[in-house]
């Protein structure tokens, strides 16, 4: 989890990009400027449907394990994993300074992501698929690309990135080839790829930077750091477009530890450090609601945003270190239900269209959970590992979720609901 502190200053000046207006006033333009191509099968539900029923032909070898696959190859705990947009690959990293990218199906290493020099903390998917980003508590961030139109099964190294001091979390923007890293030192940064071109470094934090996303609309960047304060970028300017910060007594969090932008991207919902969450208008930059069905002093470590009813009707999840997770209606801001898991949550997934009322829950009690957020029911208990579950991600349109674990594997799953494990 992303839990370090400490900074020092920048007194640097960074000039405009004219690429910026490009990328973020207009999302045309920006679509316009990464075309898609006939490589991607981002609709091709029979491919989908093929490469779930080769997993779930898998064989299980033990009682207490349903995964349909397992990757054994980290030699420590793995930290972080993603599973590529449309395709059945995973990409996972850790503490043996390691990725890997490697399909699902069958465990196959594609590439070995060598050069860091510390433990991988983060890995990214760019919103295509065709360059993946590795950071590092080295403060490195290392970019791989596609190699060819073929297919997806050769990678090369394409680029690092320098700057951040430890890199707490990467993000690309959902149209473009721009990434933002949070830093461990107080400032965010801002890239475009492939040239690697530094675009922005954003200073106005007090304490390392560990959570952060662009808007859905690609239009802003949010960004929170461990002293407790929250910011509001717009892309092209150094400049905050909002801040609040505990000296505001309703914002005082005890420091901020998740953060997560509606799709809608009017709301954020802030996680803080004491167990109570804040809802935020980005609109006006104002505390619209406080949620506070967690226990005090239990940290609040991922937020999820989920669509129960496919016509943009939201609810919040907000999973703590008390083991519950607790689903809000965004419309009245009450608490509809709590799910549970008896250690900490470390993770929520919201499962994307068609199957938008299903939300996965991982947590250090060795488990995923799938639930239907309409009701509370639990559909689904993912098991398999022998410690904490510390990441997970979801591919091939939701129907399976890859696990990081702190025993040093990566399970893959299906979140499919069977008779025999209700």
């Amino acid at each position: 989890m992303d839990d370090s502190e400490g900074h020092h200053d920048h007194d640097r000046e960074y000039g405009q990009d004219e690429t910026l207006d490009e990328e973020f006033i207009d999302q045309e333009d920006v679509l316009a400027e990464v075309p898609l191509d006939g490589d991607h099968p981002m609709d091709e539900d029979d491919e989908e449907q093929d490469t779930l029923g080769e997993l779930q032909a898998g064989p299980s070898s033990l009682e207490e394990d349903n995964s349909v696959q397992a990757f054994t190859n980290h030699r420590a705990s793995v930290f972080t994993v993603a599973v590529h947009p449309t395709e059945p690959l995973a990409a996972s990293g850790g503490e043996d300074d390691l990725g890997y990218v490697w399909d699902i199906t069958d465990g196959e290493v594609l590439i070995k992501l060598t050069g860091h020099t510390d433990s991988l903390s983060c890995i990214a998917w760019s919103y295509d698929g065709e360059m993946l980003s590795t950071g590092g508590m080295d403060g490195k961030i290392r970019l791989w690309r596609r190699v060819g139109k073929e297919d997806y099964r050769t990678w090369e190294f394409l680029t690092e990135l320098q700057g951040p001091d430890e890199v707490m979390f990467l993000r690309w923007h959902p149209k473009g080839s721009v990434l933002i890293a949070g830093s461990n030192d107080s400032t965010l940064w801002l890239w475009q790829l492939p040239s690697g071109k530094t675009m922005q470094v954003f200073a106005g934090h007090t304490g390392s930077v560990q959570c952060g996303d662009f808007t859905p609309d690609g239009k802003r960047i949010v960004s929170a750091c461990a002293d407790g304060t929250l910011i509001l970028w717009d892309p092209r300017s150094p400049t905050p477009v909002f801040k609040l910060t505990p000296e505001d007594a309703r914002f005082n969090l005890d420091g901020i530890t998740s953060i997560g932008v509606n799709p809608s991207s009017t709301l954020v919902v802030v996680g803080g450090a004491a167990g109570s969450a804040r809802v935020i208008s980005l609109s006006k930059g104002d505390i619209v609601a406080t949620l506070g069905g967690h226990t005090e002093g239990e940290s609040i470590e991922t937020v999820a945003f989920v669509d129960i009813t496919g016509n943009g009707s939201e609810i919040a999840a907000t999973g703590a270190t008390d083991g519950k997770v607790c689903l809000w209606d965004l419309s009245t801001m009450r608490l509809r239900t709590t799910l549970e898991h008896e250690d900490a949550v470390t993770t929520l997934l919201s499962v994307p269209n068609p199957k938008s009322h299903l939300l996965v829950s991982g947590s250090a009690d060795k488990t995923l959970r799938t639930w239907d957020a309409r009701t509370g029911k639990l559909l689904r208990t993912h098991k398999g590992h022998n410690a904490p579950i510390l990441g997970a991600s979801l591919g091939l349109g939701g129907t399976v979720v890859v696990s990081a674990g702190d025993d040093g594997v990566c399970l893959v799953f299906t979140t499919e609901a069977t008779e025999d494990d209700q």
